[in-house]
């Protein structure tokens, strides 16, 4: 078998806090992530010639070790010594890009779950995770998925009960954010806004996802410029308004989701959206190693 079609699902984050700088320049972080049913499609092509290299049709994306995917082929290659030369990995995007929803970081990790079986190395999630380290700060956490605690820079994870079933519309404003820009932000305010981390799994624990929601929060939201906090705010605004229990930004942003418990409302919402903004997602949550992926409404 040379060929593989993997999944990648994008991930949210029910939490984002910073707890402060690091000596080595990044950020202690500490995140509650969720995977959810929104995928890239990953088809790696083992032995094709040319090199290792990626292609998506998307003349924005580069096709060489600054593409995630490829940083990840080569990072696995190299820690596991093996010696092919040639992988062509084509993706097909769903997942927003540059949207704090992870995609490029999924992609990386659905490539170390390739390889993996593909060339019959026989690592194990927390090995494949391991690698990721090298390739990005949430590509641990796409290798295993599902609902965890992210801690560090994000590698150190902590498996979480998984998040009661519920239905998740994503919505990406028309506008991209400097992640840097943001930390830099973070870094000068006096006063920093902070979400009830154990109270969400607290209420994982409980299942209880009212509680949850009502708990969602990220501390980039706090430190975002006026004019985009607008557009952040108006898009929670209208998922409230369509019975939405909680609605927070993921990531850096600036994707915005909310966590409805009745379908309906959540298709209401998208509905609603789709009026102001092109990239609207329906989706529900997947647990830990979720292949299960589609194409939402």
């Amino acid at each position: 078998m040379n060929q593989l079609t993997l999944s990648a699902p994008a991930k949210i984050n029910l939490t984002l806090d910073i707890l402060g700088a690091r000596p080595d320049g990044y950020h202690e972080m500490e995140m509650v992530m969720q995977s959810v049913s929104l995928c890239d499609e990953v088809t790696l092509h083992l032995g094709f010639p040319g090199g290792v290299r990626a292609e998506s049709g998307l003349r924005f994306l580069p096709n060489d070790k600054s593409n995630l995917a490829v940083a990840a082929a080569l990072a696995f290659r190299r820690t596991t010594g093996q010696t092919w030369k040639d992988l062509r990995i084509s993706l097909t995007k769903r997942i927003p890009v540059c949207a704090g929803t992870a995609g490029g970081s999924s992609d990386a990790a659905a490539v170390l779950r390739g390889l993996n079986t593909l060339t019959g190395a026989g690592l194990s999630p927390q090995e494949l995770a391991k690698i990721g380290e090298e390739v990005g700060s949430d590509v641990p956490y796409c290798v295993l998925g599902g609902t965890a605690l992210a801690q560090g820079r994000g590698e150190t994870l902590s498996p979480l009960p998984p998040l009661p079933d519920c239905f998740l519309v994503l919505c990406k404003p028309r506008f991209s954010i400097s992640t840097p820009a943001l930390f830099r932000t973070w870094d000068k305010a006096k006063r920093h806004l902070r979400p009830d981390t154990r109270g969400v799994i607290a209420a994982l624990e409980r299942g209880d996802l009212v509680a949850l929601a009502q708990r969602m929060f990220n501390v980039f939201e706090a430190v975002l410029p006026p004019h985009q906090h607008r557009d952040i705010e108006g898009i929670k605004t209208t998922l409230f308004q369509a019975g939405a229990l909680g609605a927070a930004m993921s990531g850096s942003g600036p994707t915005v989701f909310g966590l409805f418990s009745q379908e309906a409302a959540a298709r209401k919402a998208v509905t609603v959206l789709q009026e102001d903004y092109d990239e609207v997602y329906l989706t529900h949550p997947l647990p830990a190693h979720g292949a299960s992926c589609q194409i939402p409404v």
